[in-house]
């Protein structure tokens, strides 16, 4: 099923020229209107007219968290207050948040994404969303729900957590779709499980949208596992509309990234070249589509790759691979480079491990691992626990190359978040 065919299954050839008419317009609103870009573009004397074909955005400047941090709150508005009709923020852990600013025609855009994003999963008017992400300044719940609603979903705006309340709703009105963040829906599991609710007997679920955290395949597996839904990947980031940037269609062999809203490009992390195609490095994305807030070139500090080969779906929108973490989520340990998402991988691959983990780096540099136990596994039997103990430890030494301390922790041991998960605790001695 499409949601807009034409748009969906342009030939690259259409898309590509649709994307250089759109990023020499882009490139001509934000000069004119954006004093950050306009001194950015005449630092390098460009204009519209200097990108004559696609390759030619490496000529434009980068955008970064930090760009949007010092500009706020209106250093890269390009339109006037009064067309500004929407405000959300990012969940800025330090010093000012991000601000990004909708018109009426980027708030029907990021709807119309959403759309696409639902109709290609196999999902239409009859089906239930219960979004459980956090409304208010995130993007997470405000665009997937308006999006929803253009397909003809109910929407329960549920919000997180209480999950007594997400229970009942589920129950009472036969949820068969739900939103929210991996950490929740693994407790949900939970949740369910401790007070005799089987989801395949008594819910009516039938697939999942994940996103706002990063999170394996292993993690995907255990959640479809538990709630016996069908777990899509969803990728957004607020900077670019929030949810529905990318997002996996019913053969899940990567995200779609809608091509005719964002241009992609994967560069080297520490240089900011270009990497061969098909390589893995940082993805970075320019707005296409955006009226009140165009965005060049924007590093979104996510290690990613693009998928070439044409999907048996038919769209022509080219796919990104799984996020496998964050360029600046890595950590050096020992002088050993790895990601929380390595770690992840190897817990979430094991029956005996419940829905939770904390990384904690101490002292000079040591690496904790705690650990909650599923129920089955925590059953006090000392030689049990120590025998699961090591194989955590070997299998994470094997992956990471560097030997942690696994801390085993009953069920329900680890606070649980209604927004995103802290999973990484660094008080080191440096």
């Amino acid at each position: 099923m499409f949601w807009d065919k034409e748009w969906e299954t342009l030939s690259r050839a259409e898309l590509e020229q649709w994307q250089l008419r759109r990023l020499r317009s882009t490139v001509q609103h934000v000069a004119r209107h954006v004093p950050f870009y306009q001194q950015k573009c005449a630092e390098r004397g460009l204009g519209a007219r200097a990108i004559l074909s696609l390759k030619d955005i490496r000529r434009l400047p980068f955008t970064t968290r930090e760009d949007l941090r010092a500009t706020y709150p209106f250093g890269l508005l390009a339109v006037d207050r009064a067309d500004v009709i929407r405000l959300h923020t990012s969940s800025g852990t330090t010093g000012k948040p991000k601000a990004m600013f909708f018109s009426k025609k980027d708030v029907a855009g990021a709807a119309d994404l959403i759309a696409r994003c639902l109709v290609m999963t196999g999902v239409g008017r009859g089906d239930v969303l219960q979004n459980m992400m956090t409304y208010g300044l995130f993007t997470g719940a405000l665009v997937m729900h308006y999006g929803a609603e253009k397909v003809g979903l109910m929407v329960i705006p549920a919000g997180p957590g209480n999950s007594e309340r997400q229970c009942l709703l589920m129950q009472d009105f036969r949820t068969t779709v739900f939103h929210t963040t991996p950490s929740y829906a693994l407790y949900l599991a939970q949740f369910l499980k401790e007070r005799g609710i089987d989801p395949r007997r008594d819910l009516s679920l039938r697939k999942a949208y994940i996103g706002a955290e990063p999170y394996s395949d292993e993690t995907r597996r255990k959640i479809e596992s538990a709630l016996g839904v069908k777990v899509y990947n969803s990728y957004g980031l607020s900077e670019m509309n929030g949810p529905g940037v990318a997002f996996e269609c019913e053969h899940q062999q990567g995200m779609h990234l809608w091509e005719d809203h964002f241009l992609i490009e994967i560069v080297d992390p520490a240089t900011g070249n270009p990497v061969p195609d098909g390589e893995e490095g940082e993805m970075v994305l320019t707005t296409l589509r955006r009226e009140a807030m165009p965005i060049l070139r924007y590093r979104t500090r996510d290690i990613t790759s693009v998928i070439r080969t044409p999907c048996p779906c038919g769209r022509t929108h080219r796919r990104i691979r799984r996020i496998t973490g964050r360029a600046d989520d890595m950590l050096i340990v020992r002088g050993v480079n790895l990601y929380p998402q390595q770690i992840e991988r190897v817990l979430m691959s094991l029956p005996a491990v419940g829905h939770s983990y904390q990384i904690h780096l101490e002292g000079l540099d040591e690496l904790i691992v705690k650990v909650e136990l599923a129920d089955a596994s925590f059953d006090g039997r000392v030689e049990h626990l120590v025998n699961l103990q090591r194989e955590i430890v070997e299998r994470l030494r094997a992956d990471l190359l560097v030997k942690p301390r696994v801390e085993l922790l009953p069920p329900g041991s680890l606070p649980v978040s209604e927004g995103k998960a802290k999973r990484v605790f660094d008080k080191r001695i440096l």
